[in-house]
């Protein structure tokens, strides 16, 4: 897979969300069946190693391990696939991207140096190692709301004169104002918004997400930003619908009751019936039980019916 540009990296970017086991290992055999599903869903791209990858989990036998069965299986079909190489230790990022500049990715992922928020100067310095690490494929900052340094839109204009390899970031969006200084100051990269702001986010001038919403379902995730392309009214009042849903009866989890990003994310996949990865995470983190799921899904249905079509059934009969 040849490295991706700035312009080249857009659309529905789905995440592998990893499977498992009672035992707390990795279950490998639903993790290659996940990959399998997504690459038939025809997902704009995949990524691994974010949030819902529990990346911060991972043992680095096991990074290795995930990527390169994500590698295989989206080179075989010249599928656009990101690497997440991120880790709280940036040393340890720089031996996660160089082990992943062999598999090939159209760019590589990364946070920020973590334990300590990071001066403008030291942003810039440790996106320049990381780059630098990376060459020749371009990496894309992932910035979370609940990073330690959330990077404003003026120091993006230094970060693409300085680093031009950062070829996109993930970011949380922002309202009008925020758009037209990102439009300003970003200019040259690729801007990835959560998933459930994607059409409106799309109407400002981001170019995609790394999205939760294809976590509920590949396939109606997919089909919502192409109708964003030639439908974008209409895809922006399917928006609000599923802004609905999540805000009534996904977010209370993170702020009502404590659960992580990553617990969500799985039970969306589980709302969704496509998948086995299952709620389960990894210790010692709390997941939702699987009950909740089969609860939910009736009123996500109802709500936002667009999301399920095709969603459950094999693909092939699609």
């Amino acid at each position: 897979m040849k490295p991706m540009n700035a312009d080249e990296i857009f659309g529905n970017y789905a995440t592998l969300l990893l499977p498992i086991n009672e035992d707390d290992t990795i279950d490998y055999v639903r993790l290659q069946e996940e990959i399998d599903y997504l690459i038939a869903a025809g997902v704009s791209g995949i990524y691994s190693n974010g949030t819902a990858g529990e990346f911060h989990t991972q043992s680095e036998e096991e990074f290795v391990r995930v990527n390169e069965m994500l590698a295989v299986a989206c080179q075989k079909v010249e599928l656009p696939f990101q690497v997440g190489a991120s880790h709280m230790s940036p040393q340890l990022s720089l031996a996660r991207i160089k082990r992943a500049v062999a598999w090939k990715p159209s760019a590589i992922q990364i946070i920020l140096a973590d334990w300590f928020s990071l001066k403008d100067d030291e942003i810039l310095s440790c996106l320049k190692r990381f780059a630098e690490a990376a060459n020749p494929i371009g990496i894309v900052v992932y910035n979370p709301p609940h990073a330690k340094r959330i990077i404003p839109p003026e120091l993006y204009a230094r970060i693409h004169t300085e680093i031009p390899e950062v070829v996109g970031i993930k970011v949380a969006g922002g309202d009008v104002r925020w758009y037209k200084a990102m439009n300003t100051h970003a200019k040259g990269i690729s801007i990835f918004v959560p998933g459930h702001f994607l059409a409106s986010g799309y109407a400002r001038g981001a170019q995609g997400a790394y999205s939760n919403v294809a976590c509920l379902s590949p396939i109606g995730a997919q089909r919502w930003y192409e109708r964003m392309r030639t439908d974008l009214p209409g895809a922006i009042e399917q928006e609000q619908r599923i802004v609905q849903f999540m805000t009534q009866h996904i977010t209370p989890y993170i702020t009502e009751q404590g659960y992580c990003n990553a617990a969500c994310d799985k039970l969306l996949a589980a709302i969704g019936g496509w998948s086995s990865v299952g709620t389960r995470l990894r210790w010692p983190y709390r997941w939702i039980p699987a009950a909740e799921a089969e609860r939910l899904r009736p009123l996500a249905q109802e709500l936002i019916p667009e999301m399920f079509e095709c969603s459950i059934i094999p693909i092939t009969t699609c």
